[in-house]
């Protein structure tokens, strides 16, 4: 496949399928493009693979999910390399491991929705921010569950994709109610938790995710109200940033951004959460403290 096709290809389930995110498109994508790839060695098959992965890293979708579900995508299928006679038997184990890995992934949004759901009680109110395909599904778990609770959802500028989740939220007969970005802070005190996803998830157990994520935790510790994060493993990375600006700008920006000059004057997409405004990660492997991720990143990439 043509770096043109990769990328149709890619875009075309993110605009069609709203429910899949950029990087569950981004495996489908690379199971394609294996099924398909001419290559007959093992090494023309890593570089054609690397080289669509690079084709979608070149779109206007959130590069943080591409690059860590890719990123361990390879690294599962690839394993089959070790003991296999001949390449044509070498690509199918990787077809048929890459059909695992993706089936895994499809199971892990409902298995952080059951194991975070069991946190929303009865009368809780929840803050959460912008639209997160997890949480909507945590919290659509606990409808189902016959838990009664509020949740107050911030608009998330500049996309105001804020609006779809609490529609969302109200089609399922949650009490929902959308603020402003700016009155994170006023709300805190009347929230009983945080809930949010992420884009991505760090070394240190920190979060990369929708700009305003970092200043909602901030807010949270201040006022002593946990801060939980919902995520799947797939978004674990092996990057250990320190701050804000030590995250890559191929993070923080759209590719179309990035081919302007001064990217001061361009506002991020994604901002990075330190692990200490973090109480718990529910994540497909279990409930984790920051500090157990990077014991899982280890096991992930064994």
């Amino acid at each position: 496949m043509e770096k043109e096709e990769i990328c149709q290809f890619f875009n075309g389930i993110i605009r069609d399928e709203k429910n899949v995110s950029a990087g569950m498109a981004a495996i489908r994508t690379l199971l394609k493009v294996l099924e398909h790839a001419k290559s007959e060695t093992v090494q023309e098959l890593r570089y054609c693979l690397q080289n669509a992965v690079d084709a979608m890293r070149s779109t206007d979708h959130p590069v943080t999910a591409i690059a860590s579900g890719s990123e361990l995508f390879l690294r599962f299928i690839t394993l089959a390399t070790l003991d296999t006679p001949s390449f044509a038997e070498c690509k199918g184990i990787m077809i048929y491991r890459g059909k695992v890995f993706y089936e895994k992934l499809v199971a892990a949004r409902g298995k952080v929705a059951r194991v975070a759901a069991n946190f929303i009680n009865d009368g809780s109110k929840i803050l959460t921010h912008s639209k997160s395909r997890v949480v909507l599904q945590a919290m659509k778990e606990a409808v189902a569950n016959k838990k009664i609770f509020e949740v107050y959802v911030t608009a998330s500028s500049p996309d105001n994709s804020g609006e779809i989740m609490c529609q969302d939220l109200q089609q399922l007969g949650v009490s929902c109610t959308l603020i402003l970005d700016s009155a994170m802070g006023y709300m805190m005190e009347q929230v009983d938790m945080v809930m949010v996803g992420a884009e991505g998830v760090v070394e240190s157990g920190g979060v990369i995710n929708k700009i305003g994520t970092y200043t909602m935790a901030m807010c949270a510790k201040e006022v002593k109200k946990p801060f939980y994060v919902l995520t799947e493993s797939f978004k674990f990375s092996r990057i250990y940033p320190l701050n804000q600006v030590d995250l890559p700008n191929e993070f923080k920006y759209t590719a179309s951004t990035l081919l302007k000059k001064d990217l001061r004057k361009e506002h991020p997409l994604v901002d990075y959460t330190p692990p200490h405004y973090i109480n718990l990660l529910f994540t497909d492997l279990g409930i984790l403290t920051p500090s157990a991720v990077s014991d899982e990143l280890i096991q992930l990439y064994l």
